[in-house]
């Protein structure tokens, strides 16, 4: 390891108070030593340094340091008229940007009072690229997360997997991950024709590939051992953070925005919300959280299936569907205060707006990022972990740093 890279905790017989060329073995058993983790690092999904207070192999202490990813989201939004955001908001959670503008889009619409305005056909497009893009988040964290452990294989697995989302998406956008798809009120452009044969095509190939990766990682006695009772969150301790998402889900708790909030077209879509039951382990622990993540990749495709169902029978595509009928070029709310949530991949993202009747650009934006919340749970459950279930535990919390500094 880099000298650089390694200091010596300055208290009374310390390292860096002994004379030179007469260091002992018995000193270094005995001290403590402070370990920067990034801020560039394979095992960090992003650009963070972490700050660790290490006795031999043990974490003592772990102080996260955010901002080196600073996207300055609010301040963009506070200088921008509301349609012109979206593209801002894609950059929060980058791989899964089509759930991020459909919270925000649907936020803005419910702040104008058109919700019930809104085409049904735009709703399940919607909602079908939402559960597409988090088919694709969940296969980066779970990808990702067996590569952080020594699971090579089915990161390749997994990533050409994932790019039969993206030519779906780029297909449907013109872009490959940052969509600037859903408009308020509506969407960019309908659905190209074809989309929903070849959507449909693509759940028929992945259905045995998810028992595959089920069978070949979730399953196997190697991640099974490196993962249970690793990094336990306990229940009331997901719910004082405030942490949302699979990893509160993988505590114990049924909740989802989806269910509990019943926004969109959810409501009519068969769908259930799994929960962590400590099969291996403990309730909340790393292994937990990656099944809560691979279960929900099962009940995405669902809903994609329904979705489908509904845009090929119930809601085809018309001649006379305007995609982007409903909204003026100049949006004016009413002077208010307005929050909006909704569930994406890795938790609750809101958004507060703050107008002032006059103007077309939000007096305050905000966003409650998920990513940022959930990481801050992460010195309760790091405490007296080896250094190589730190890595574990990091990689189960799913952060993009996009949304964490915003």
């Amino acid at each position: 390891m880099p000298t650089d890279q390694i200091q010596y905790k300055n208290h009374p017989g310390s390292l860096l108070q002994s004379e030179p060329n007469k260091l002992r073995v018995e000193d270094l058993r005995s001290e403590e030593m402070i370990i920067n983790l990034g801020p560039q690092h394979p095992s960090t999904h992003g650009v963070i340094r972490l700050e660790v207070l290490m006795d031999g192999e043990i974490v003592r202490e772990v102080v996260p340091h955010i901002g080196y990813l600073h996207r300055c989201f609010e301040k963009h939004a506070e200088n921008l008229p509301f349609n012109q955001i979206i593209p801002f908001v894609d950059r929060l959670d980058y791989v899964a940007a089509m759930n991020c503008e459909h919270v925000y889009a649907m936020g803005v619409e419910r702040m104008l009072g058109i919700t019930d305005q809104i085409p049904k056909r735009v709703e399940y497009a919607r909602v079908l690229m939402a559960e597409l893009n988090r088919i694709a988040s969940h296969f980066i964290a779970i990808g990702t997360y067996g590569m952080d452990i020594g699971a090579f294989t089915p990161f390749f697995w997994i990533m050409r997997d994932r790019e039969h989302i993206l030519r779906l998406l780029e297909w449907a956008s013109g872009a490959r991950l940052l969509y600037n798809y859903m408009w308020i009120g509506g969407l960019f452009y309908d659905l190209p024709v074809g989309f929903e044969e070849k959507c449909a095509e693509f759940i028929r190939y992945i259905k045995p590939k998810l028992k595959e990766l089920e069978s070949i990682l979730i399953d196997n006695k190697i991640f099974i051992n490196r993962t249970a009772n690793v990094g336990v969150l306990p229940l009331d301790l997901a719910i004082n953070c405030g942490v949302t998402g699979p990893m509160l889900r993988a505590s114990g708790l049924r909740f989802d925005l989806r269910k509990v909030d019943a926004y969109s077209i959810y409501p009519e879509l068969d769908f259930n919300i799994p929960i962590g039951e400590g099969r291996v382990g403990s309730v909340g622990d790393c292994w937990d959280r990656t099944w809560v993540r691979m279960q929900e990749i099962h009940e995405s495709v669902k809903m994609v299936e329904q979705c489908l169902q509904k845009l090929t029978g119930d809601h085809k595509r018309t001649r006379d569907f305007d995609p982007q009928a409903l909204v003026p070029k100049k949006i004016r709310p009413k002077a208010q205060d307005f929050y909006i949530r909704g569930e994406t991949p890795k938790g609750e993202l809101g958004f507060f707006f703050r107008t002032d009747g006059r103007n077309d650009i939000p007096f305050r934006c905000k966003g409650r990022s998920c990513s940022f919340v959930n990481l801050s749970v992460l010195p309760e459950i790091a405490k007296g972990v080896l250094i190589a279930d730190l890595i574990a535990i990091i990689g189960t919390i799913d952060v993009v740093m996009g949304e964490v500094d915003r």
